[in-house]
């Protein structure tokens, strides 16, 4: 299928997991990627494997963690394509810390990361986005609708990830937008590898938000966004899609 030709797709976290899943499926399905993520090696796989796929993809290395440079890629993205149809805000991280391990400067760049990029790249791509009819895909967790031991800041943004979606879905209800969010349950991607453990973590506290299905693939969570970012899903509009494996189901 086809369904974002000539489409532009602005993606976050492109670099690996989720985001690069996100931006070949997308690419296959026609949409020319404006990939951003901090590696820029990594950035170069993902963008090399679209483009042996006969996809086309761009590539641009930021900290999005910086308010200022949200607005810069947004405007690169326009200035590269000459439009915007549509933003996934899959950047995120995750390091399980104890409580007494978080310093203030942990604090605000864990919400800088996982939750302050989502506003500032909605701020600057909505004007955009309402010229294109397009929409944004917010990327969740687990975590946004249920506690975490050990992460009380990843929780917090990814909570806030919600109630963002909510709250600018409700903002520009009666204009040509969607706004929607897709919550992922435990990915295999390469950031599983680098969450480590607080000292003399309880494992029993973790394991609670292991789910009996076990793990998705990137793939899988990508095929997900794929539909909440088609028109496929035009009658979709403030809600929030859990792909967890049935972990939240009771």
């Amino acid at each position: 299928m086809q369904r974002f030709d000539n489409k532009v797709i602005l993606i976050t976290g492109a670099s690996s997991g989720i985001g690069a899943a996100t931006a070949k499926r997308l690419a296959s399905e026609g949409a020319k990627i404006f990939g951003v993520g901090r590696n820029i090696d990594d950035l170069a796989i993902t963008q090399q494997a679209i483009e042996q796929s006969d996809g086309v993809a761009s590539m641009q290395p930021a900290d999005i963690s910086v308010a200022h440079n949200c607005r810069d890629v947004v405007a690169q993205c326009i200035e590269h394509y000459g439009r915007l149809d549509v933003l996934i805000n899959c950047a995120g991280g995750h390091v399980f810390r104890a409580l007494h391990e978080v310093t203030d400067e942990l604090w605000l760049q864990d919400l800088a990361v996982n939750l302050g990029s989502a506003f500032y790249l909605s701020q600057a791509a909505i004007p955009q986005l309402l010229e294109t009819g397009g929409n944004i895909v917010n990327i969740g967790s687990l975590a946004s609708v249920q506690g975490q031991a050990y992460s009380a800041t990843y929780c917090s943004a990814k909570h806030g990830i919600i109630g963002l979606t909510k709250a600018l879905a409700l903002e520009f209800i009666n204009q040509n937008i969607r706004i929607n969010a897709v919550c992922p349950g435990g990915t295999n991607t390469p950031q599983i590898a680098k969450v480590g453990m607080p000292e003399n973590a309880d494992f029993d506290l973790i394991m609670r938000t292991a789910g009996v299905r076990g793990m998705s693939e990137a793939e899988d969570i990508a095929a997900v966004i794929a539909f909440i970012a088609s028109d496929d899903a035009k009658a979709i509009h403030g809600s929030v899609y859990m792909a967890d494996q049935g972990k939240t189901i009771g």
